[in-house]
Order: structure tokens, then sequence, then C-alpha cells
């Protein structure tokens, strides 16, 4: 293995004044509910709106803003999305009347949360096609109230018309003019105006992640997100010019954006170190490009393919892109990744948009242990049983020997008692 480019070191530490002012913030939205959050509203998005929630007149007249050619394209995307999402939900099915012994019933249904809120950040851009992946799957899994929130665009009191228009078409039921760590703290909570939930899902920055760090429990989440990251798999076949334009993509997000090429052909590497040079000339957002892929982008020539897999696997990169000639036969090689991105045509761009896949993934190594949200995100897998009397006095016996072998005395009188008098 030879570093060609080698990023700078991406620490994901505990900020502690990070912490403490979080703390701080949901102690307040607890203790002051609206107030508290008019107050961050203010301070944060400069946005004075006393009343949180999005009315369908300001929803109306988000749609006569925004281009007819984006809806347009907003809409065929989520028929993408809530088709794949259909599709998984339908692999997700209820389980009835398996027994392991004459007269058990077991079993499992399947139970859709009955609520939560996608958080759709706002930043430096409006990045309405957030609001598809979250919102789409909840409402796909059967969720009865989805409530979505996202930032006021600066300077004003209001959401991003792009991004207003998308959470009304992908279907949320209630919409807040909210973000930061304030918004996570209200829906775990609850306040005046708004109801809290069971779940919160969706990316933002640190103060959204330690919020849903430290509400976790009081409500459930996706994951800890951290900074985007793409790492491509490439031999000899692939095109430099591609491979840089990909890697910018996700450098673009933020300045700590990760990169990653592990390549087999070392010529390669080099060639798309030029290439990205190149690219950064053209693009708009080469302040935040450029930062990212000098500090933390990284070029890695791989002595042979086995070597590129096991980095890959090591790395568990939020996508991974496979620019392979025997793509198919490595991708079963292949076990940590948010998400997979087979051959040159299959760019990591159409993923974040329209493939009908989730973009909302595990970043910083999370992929070892979790996929991205998906319909299941929402849906709770809950077990039953039932048994009929020859199967309790089957099982009575065994329960009681098991828990007096534990010390847990009650625990077997309460299966003793059964075998007595029933």
């Amino acid at each position: 293995m030879e570093f060609l480019k080698k990023s700078v070191l991406r620490t994901i530490k505990e900020n502690r004044d990070l912490v403490e002012n979080v703390t701080e913030i949901i102690r307040n939205v607890r203790d002051n509910g609206d107030d508290a959050i008019l107050h961050y509203n203010i301070k944060f998005d400069g946005n004075g709106r006393r009343n949180f929630r999005v009315s369908a007149e300001k929803i109306a007249s988000a749609y006569a803003s925004v281009p007819q050619e984006c809806l347009d394209d907003m809409r065929q995307a989520a028929k993408h999305i809530e088709a794949f999402a259909q599709a998984q939900k339908n692999c997700l099915l209820p389980l009835n009347g398996f027994s392991t012994i004459p007269g058990a019933s077991l079993g499992h249904k399947i139970i859709p949360v009955n609520s939560c809120c996608c958080y759709v950040p706002g930043g430096g851009y409006p990045l309405f096609s957030s609001a598809l992946m979250l919102i789409i799957p909840a409402k796909t899994a059967g969720v009865k109230r989805v409530a979505a929130c996202a930032p006021a665009a600066k300077g004003k009191d209001c959401i991003n018309p792009l991004t207003l228009a998308a959470m009304d078409i992908a279907g949320a039921d209630e919409i807040y003019v909210m973000g930061g760590a304030h918004s996570i703290a209200a829906f775990s909570y609850g306040t005046r105006q708004v109801a809290p939930v069971d779940m919160i899902v969706g990316p933002g920055n640190q103060y959204v992640a330690e919020a849903k760090r430290q509400c976790y429990g009081q409500i459930g989440i996706d994951f800890i997100a951290g900074p985007s990251e793409v790492l491509v798999l490439a031999d000899k076949t692939a095109n430099p010019a591609i491979i840089a334009a990909d890697l910018l993509a996700q450098s673009e997000h933020d300045k700590l954006a990760k990169g990653i090429l592990v390549t087999t052909d070392r010529q390669l590497g080099l060639d798309v170190i030029e290439a990205v040079r190149a690219e950064l000339g053209t693009l708009e957002t080469a302040d935040i490009a450029c930062s990212s892929w000098e500090s933390y982008g990284e070029v890695i020539f791989a002595e042979n393919l086995k070597e590129a897999v096991s980095l890959a696997n090591e790395y568990a990169p939020e996508h991974l892109e496979v620019i392979l000639d025997n793509a198919d036969e490595v991708t079963e090689q292949l076990c940590n990744y948010g998400s997979l991105f087979i051959g040159q045509e299959t760019g990591e761009v159409f993923g974040d948009y329209a493939s009908g896949t989730n973009h909302t993934l595990p970043t910083i190594r999370a992929s070892r242990y979790t996929g991205g949200v998906w319909t299941g995100t929402f849906l709770k897998v809950c077990t039953y049983q039932h048994y009929g009397r020859p199967a309790m006095k089957q099982t009575a016996p065994l329960v009681s020997r098991m828990a007096r072998g534990e010390g847990l005395i009650g625990h077997a009188r309460a299966a003793e008692l059964r075998n007595e008098l029933l």
C-alpha cells in the first residue's frame, strides 16, 4: 500500500464546550418551551416569527415561487424513492402461527412508530432532497404523524421555498420553522406549539448531532451523522475525470468531508490527482471543495485487489463506488458501506437525488454496524406468544427449573402455579 495523497487526521472527539452548550439549550427548551425556541430562532437564524408551524397558505405560496420544472423533478424523484421504499417494506412480513411445541403459537407483528420528526438541514444549501429521503420512507412505513422541520432561510422567517415544497410533496403532516439543537429538544420533550414525537431522523451540524445523542432514550434516533464521505474502488478501466468529479461532489459538502480513492493502478491514482486540480478550476463551490480535498482527500495505491477490498472494508465509508473490470465479483467481498454504487455509470450523485435508495447514511465508520435510513427505520418488529394448556403443561417445569437455577423464586412460582391451578 502506498499513499499517493494522504489526509490529515480527522478525529471525531468530544468537545466539552459543545456538550455543555447543547445541554444548556435542551434544559432551556424543557423549562421554557416556546419562549426558548423563539430565543434560539432569533439568535441563530434571525427568525422572529412566533407561530412556528407553517400554514397551508405559506406552503401554497412556496409552490408558486418554485419553477415548474423543479417541482416536476421533485415529484419524479419522489416516485422513485417511494417505489423503492414500498419494495423494501414488502420484504418485511408478519410471522404468525410458528410453533416449537404443540399448543403454542408464536409470531411477530410489524408496527410503525406513531410519530416522528424529519429534520431537514438548512446550512449553506437548500437540501430539499433530504426532505424527500426522510419523509417518504416514514409515510410509506405508515407513521401516523410525520412532522418535519428546517431552519428559516437566512434573513427570513420561513423555510426556503424549495425545501418547503419538497416537504409537502413528500407528504409531511406538519411543518415547523426551526432548526438546530433547540428543535431536537422541542420534538423530544414538547412545547405548547410542538407535540413531542417518538423518533427523530435526519442529518445536521455538530449541534444537531450532539442534541440527538443527548435526547436519545427520550426519543429514538436513526444514528449520529458526521461529515460526508465517499470511497472509490477503481482499476485501470476507470476514467480519472469521472472519479475526480465524484470525489469533489462529496468534498463540496463541507470542509470536513472526505473523498478517498483506492486503486490497483498507480498511474490512475496520479491521473485522478491531476483531474481533481483541473475540475476544481470549474467549480463555483471550489473554496469548500478545495479545502476538504486538500485536508482530507486521500489517494491510495493498493498492491492487489485483495488489499484494495480489505482497505475498503476497513474504511467502512458512507458511499462506496466500485469501478472495476470484475465489479460484480468484488461486490460480494464488500461488507462495510452505507450504500454501494456499482459500475462507472452509477454515479454516487444518482443515489443522492433520484435513484430511489436513501441518501441518509451512516458515516465515520458506523456502516460497520448499521445501514442507512429506510422504511424499516420507522417499523418495530414486535413478538407475541399464545400458549394453550398442553403447551403450558410441557413448558412450566422447564421454566421453573431455570428460574430456580437463577434464584428467582417468584419467576418459578408464576410458572408452577399455572401448572397446579390450570
